[in-house]
């Protein structure tokens, strides 16, 4: 999506920045990973129908992609999200690349009864499960999308999404047995509404609007 080609969010953990042509060759290791291709529901694919998939996500408008990366110790002057963070800016190129977050747009948002949001999420990097970053993640994305809070320990961001998606479209599809994925959007406020068991997926949705 061009809405965030140059939009850089900043967290306490994580920074998200556009899915970029740096980004493709790990992306692309990481898609060789059969148990990673099976989570996302990905095709396995060449490293130049990577680039191409890059290149058409950046330009979609039914697709918001960021690629996550985390913070450490030496990139504490990263501290408020503000315009001026660009992102070729040489403060994001030593934080390590480990996943990537997503919303995917069916419909528009003026369309109140058949628009919808689905987010996905990917850390794909085994370090940094359990971190804290997934949720962190979904968290900048959501506000930058919703400019709902949904608990945000204080994270204020100086972008949000010029098409403002509305929070009774989000939507989250995930395996019946993925625990740990349905335990991390609860913690988000979304609620399991409808079991598919023909897909052995569960669909989510925010349960309490007002509360966020």
């Amino acid at each position: 999506m061009k809405a965030n080609e140059r939009v850089v969010l900043v967290g306490t953990k994580a920074v998200l920045v556009p899915y970029q042509v740096i980004h493709v060759p790990k992306y692309h290791t990481w898609m060789q990973n059969e148990e990673l291709r099976a989570l996302t529901a990905s095709e396995e694919l060449s490293l130049e129908e990577e680039y191409e998939m890059q290149r058409k996500w950046r330009v979609d408008e039914d697709k918001l992609t960021f690629i996550i990366l985390a913070r450490h110790e030496q990139a504490d002057e990263l501290e408020t999200n503000t315009p001026e963070i660009n992102p070729t800016d040489p403060r994001l190129h030593s934080l390590p690349m480990i996943g990537d977050v997503n919303m995917f747009f069916n419909g528009t948002p003026d369309d109140v009864d058949d628009f919808t949001a689905e987010l996905e999420i990917m850390i794909a990097e085994p370090d940094y499960r359990r971190g804290g970053y997934a949720t962190e993640a979904l968290q900048l994305i959501l506000r930058y999308a919703t400019e709902n809070i949904f608990p945000s320990d204080g994270l204020h961001l100086a972008h949000t999404l010029p098409l403002r998606i509305p929070v009774p479209s989000l939507v989250v599809r995930v395996g019946d047995t993925n625990t740990p994925s349905i335990r991390l959007f609860e913690k988000l406020g979304f609620t399991i509404v409808k079991h598919v068991k023909v897909f052995e997926e569960v669909e989510m949705r925010v349960s309490l609007v007002s509360s966020l």
